[in-house]
């Protein structure tokens, strides 16, 4: 599923920067994608944190294979002890676990989350262990797809901006996030497309 603002999105971040012109052409076709499952894509952000793409494909699998249908029952079901074996931390599984009981006991619901505003909807998956800001704001973009996250904890963020709009200096927080409001409503949109300038191949979550 692709967002329904893309096209006005890059047509109004096109006419407002060159910079945002040229990754829109060159990426002309592709956009931002949801896989559109909130309790599988938290799982799978958990999975991979501080991990490489490849070692969290791997644990992922794993995963994926013992859990089966990508639950928060099953995932509860099994409990600590039946994820043992599957390559995560006992911090991680511990995580999941939490993740799980947050979705099993109502205290996160999908189906609240569309009359809810973004600070909103981070203050409660924040409220899940191991879920900080970014991993939110990540859930935000790729699955809720929201128009205007601008997560300035992401390195790759960072540097995107810095080497395009700055000369690869490295820019302090407060300057990127000034620097940031040029791309509103749509800085979802622009974060995206800097990703692409570091990486032509779109991450999903």
């Amino acid at each position: 599923m692709t967002p329904d603002y893309w096209q006005q999105a890059s047509f109004e971040l096109s006419r407002r920067d060159g910079g945002m012109a040229e990754l829109a052409e060159r990426y002309a076709g592709m956009s931002l994608v949801s896989r559109g499952d909130a309790f599988g894509t938290l799982a799978r952000s958990i999975v991979g944190q501080q991990i490489s793409v490849k070692a969290a494909d791997a644990v992922w699998g794993r995963f994926a294979a013992r859990v089966g249908e990508m639950t928060p029952g099953r995932v509860a079901g099994l409990g600590g002890l039946g994820l043992v074996d599957c390559g995560l931390s006992r911090r991680k599984i511990e995580y999941l676990c939490d993740l799980a009981d947050h979705f099993g006991g109502g205290r996160l619901e999908p189906a609240r989350w569309g009359g809810l505003d973004d600070e909103a909807i981070i203050a409660e998956l924040t409220a899940v262990r191991g879920i900080g800001r970014w991993t939110a704001e990540m859930f935000l973009i790729f699955h809720l797809m929201r128009p205007d996250i601008f997560p300035l904890d992401d390195i790759g963020l960072q540097r995107a901006v810095c080497e395009r709009y700055f000369s690869g200096e490295k820019q302090p927080r407060r300057v990127l996030s000034e620097f940031g409001e040029r791309w509103r409503p749509w800085r979802s949109v622009a974060t995206w497309y800097l990703w692409r300038s570091l990486d032509p191949l779109p991450v999903e979550y």
